[in-house]
């Protein structure tokens, strides 16, 4: 059934190949106009896994709690400190200008000059709350007098270590973002923001004398996003060495044009296609159009390896084009749609930014089959080739052969168990090196960018100034109605806050018991055999109101009081400690009426990321497996294909999964995708050569032969491709974004042992399932046209 299709499809396109061409061309050109429309875009809330216990609960107290999305600001003495006019000036005016720069909440503004920071100390007279930078103060009026108070009331009030650095060399200014806009409701434009934060704050207020850092997740979206750019120069430079590779493998332009323009158009149309949707490109997605770009080259280059050998055979242009259609029609759409779905599975991932990627790859790889398995033999099909071209093929062809003929001893028995048991060792040794594998980030700062980099150089800078632990985890404890005034519910609180500031990788825990305990220090002189929790409700008050609001450490009806952890880092495993030390402690110590729930703050959001990303990727790649499984035993319709086809990919997965452990790359929104891809690039070379194999048993030859004969046909191509896929995203590795080069890196080591495995293991197992379970009946040849 599936033959009589093809062929009826081969003679309805060739019948009408010039209509067919111009159809192709009229989508090109509309797609084209849209692709220019396309833009880069990041947002916060993309990349949340929005049905998630812990981004619920961020979702919910939002505007009560200190949030994920918060910009940093540090003006930073080079020489001295800021106790003088000119640094504090400066530091009211970056403040102004930072609160009314568009996206900024501006309720949330916070620095010396802001009247929320506040300064509370005890007297004789009992407690004292004044504003650090006092009414009467202003640029104007600042002289050494005016200094000596202000610099007076940020020791009193605790402020060295957060809004002033450790040694008075900088003060820093904090914000909440708005996004989207309150006003408008329309989200805002990280990558237009970062530049903003670089034209009016840094360029404006670093000098010199001053130096600016500026850190938080618009920051650091922008930085990606202008490091993303500079893919484009990389995709240049791969294609021009793909292009070259290409050219000396088919030793003609005109089958070294074909895959790539083919390949491009269906990029374009990609993103005409996005453009259509709404989306836009998100720069952590920015590799997904190039690596579906190598997908198309890699089913261009069977399709053009396809024509070289029908022509050196004697066939014309159109014949060999009609017989290349027909001959990979079914393997290449077969590899497409495992690819496809590979990518649509990443649709089960509850994060909008992995849903929107997955989108971006599936249409890309679906537009594939269009391009590359239909427009490329059409285009083919005009050409001509002439007596030189095939005398200088089959020059190559015969050394290419030889090879090809020594490599295929591998299919011989005695070689083939040899192999098997081999990789069946490697199997063990894979999956034992690849657990324990990290899942979320594993470095500190921007994993994403390269430790050199002006973002990871800032954060470096702040966390060795302040002794603010830039990583906030926030634990949200709900109690009844006016909680904070009910002795129990903060005693639970405060020995919660205890305990969860002893956990490893917690620098410091911050809630309304502890400053609680303090104001009632401060009311009874000072004594700190005060500094407890008052036993009754009033007095339980009056000490509870002495908290500055701004904090956040309660709300308005004290209902919630929220516990501030400060990480050192936002590493998977400091996260995954403090996540189940908050669970443990409200299993082991529940109290009626309270609720402890996670999570917010930056580091809550990452640890929910976490959690999403791991417990997707099983299902995922079960899924994608289910598909390859399915697919093999319905074109090939015998078990032995879905065994062939299959180890050697599982084999591969598991190397890559070692091959991420031991370079420290984690488990990530980034990294998901890529695994995916590996997945779908592998089974090509399973399906291409498998394909042969079987059709050459169908005509009588023994697996042996059968084997060999098909590695003459398609092995030189599959290694062809691997070693030009790789030279192509190797050159990744030089990206000033530390995750395009590892991802190069990565992508890399999964085309080399994809192939490796498929012209080594298969074989092997093939044979090695002939020899132990020989085969009853004459073999099916596999549902092709020719």
């Amino acid at each position: 059934m599936l033959a009589s299709l093809v062929w009826a499809l081969e003679r309805f396109f060739f019948r009408h190949r010039l209509a067919t061409l111009g159809v192709l061309v009229a989508v090109t050109v509309v797609m084209g106009l849209f692709a220019l429309r396309l833009e880069m875009s990041a947002g916060f809330d993309k990349q949340l896994p929005q049905q998630h216990a812990f981004i619920k609960t961020f979702n919910q107290y939002r505007d009560v709690l200190f949030g994920a999305n918060r910009i940093i600001v540090v003006l930073h003495a080079k020489q001295g400190d800021i106790w003088n006019k000119a640094a504090l000036t400066r530091l009211h005016d970056l403040t102004q200008a930072l609160f009314f720069m568009p996206g900024i909440d501006r309720r949330s503004v916070t620095s010396l000059w802001t009247p929320n920071t506040r300064a509370v100390q005890i007297t004789e007279e009992g407690m004292k709350a004044e504003d650090v930078v006092g009414g009467d103060v202003t640029v104007g009026t600042l002289d050494d007098k005016a200094i000596a108070g202000i610099r007076e009331r940020t020791l009193i009030g605790g402020f060295v270590g957060s809004l002033v650095a450790n040694d008075h060399s900088g003060a820093m200014v904090m914000a909440e973002l708005a996004d989207p806009d309150p006003q408008t409701g329309k989200r805002l434009n990280y990558l237009a923001f970062s530049q903003q934060l670089e034209d009016e704050v840094r360029a404006r207020f670093a000098d010199g004398d001053y130096d600016v850092q500026i850190i938080g997740f618009a920051k650091q979206m922008g930085d990606i996003g202008a490091g993303a750019r500079s893919v484009v120069g990389f995709f240049f430079l791969a294609f021009l060495l793909t292009a070259l590779a290409v050219y000396w493998y088919t030793r003609s332009w005109v089958l070294t044009f074909l895959p790539l323009f083919c390949s491009l158009v269906s990029v374009v149309w990609q993103f005409g296609t996005l453009t259509l949707l709404g989306y836009g490109l998100d720069p952590l997605a920015i590799l997904v159009p190039f690596l579906v770009f190598a997908i198309g080259v890699s089913h261009g280059v069977q399709q053009v390896n396809f024509i070289s050998r029908e022509v050196c055979a004697g066939a014309d242009g159109m014949t060999a084009a009609r017989r290349s259609f027909g001959g990979l029609l079914i393997p290449g759409t077969l590899a497409l749609i495992t690819a496809f779905v590979g990518f649509a599975t990443l649709a089960l991932v509850p994060i909008p930014m992995i849903r929107e990627l997955a989108i971006t790859a599936s249409v890309g790889v679906a537009y594939k089959i269009v391009t590359n398995l239909i427009m490329l033999p059409l285009l083919a099909s005009y050409f001509r080739f002439d007596a030189a071209y095939v005398a200088r093929v089959e020059r190559l062809r015969s050394w290419r052969d030889g090879a090809m003929v020594r490599l295929g001893r591998i299919a011989e028995p005695r070689n083939a168990a040899i192999g098997s048991l081999l990789c069946l060792g490697l199997m063990v040794l894979a999956v034992w090196q690849s657990q324990g594998r990290h899942v979320g980030h594993v470095l500190p700062g921007a994993p994403e960018l390269r430790a050199e980099s002006r973002y990871n150089q800032d954060v470096e800078s702040v966390v060795s100034h302040f002794a603010l632990g830039l990583d906030l985890f926030t634990v949200a404890v709900e109690t009844p109605e006016g909680g904070c005034y009910r002795h129990d519910v903060m005693t639970y609180v405060d020995r919660l806050t205890w305990y969860l500031g002893n956990v490893p990788g917690v620098l410091s825990a911050q809630s309304l018991p502890a400053l609680t305990k303090l104001s009632a220090s401060g009311v009874n002189e000072g004594n700190p055999k005060w500094a407890a929790l008052p036993m009754d409700e009033s007095s339980l008050g009056e000490a509870v109101r002495q908290v500055p609001e701004a904090l956040r450490l309660y709300n308005e009806d004290c209902t919630l009081l929220p516990i501030n952890l400060y990480l050192a880092d936002h590493k998977a495993s400091t996260l995954k400690a403090v996540v189940e030390a908050v669970k443990r402690y409200r299993t082991e110590h529940p109290l009626g009426g309270v609720t402890v729930r996670l999570a917010s703050g930056n580091a809550g959001v990452q640890a929910a990321t976490n959690e999403v990303v791991e417990t997707s990727e099983l299902p995922m790649m079960l899924y994608v497996y289910l598909t390859i499984v399915l697919l093999v035993f319905l074109v090939y319709r015998d078990w032995r294909a879905m065994v062939a086809c299959c180890l050697p990919l599982t084999l591969a997965t598991f190397l890559g999964y070692w091959f991420m452990k031991a370079l420290d790359i984690g488990l990530t929104v980034a990294t998901l995708p890529v695994m995916v891809l590996a997945v779908g690039i592998g089974v090509d070379y399973a399906f291409y050569i498998y394909n042969r194999l079987q059709m050459h048993l169908a005509e009588g030859q023994d697996i042996v032969s059968a084997f060999q004969q098909g590695l003459r046909e398609v092995g030189v191509a599959t290694v062809f491709t691997a070693l030009t896929l790789s030279v192509g995203v190797a050159t990744w590795s030089f990206s000033a974004l530390k995750f395009q080069a590892d991802m190069g890196l990565l992508l890399t080591f999964m085309f080399m042992v994809n192939m490796i495995m498929a012209i080594t293991l298969l074989p092997a197992i093939a044979v090695m399932l002939d020899t132990l379970i020989p085969r009853r009946g004459p073999v099916r040849a596999p549902l092709l046209a020719h």
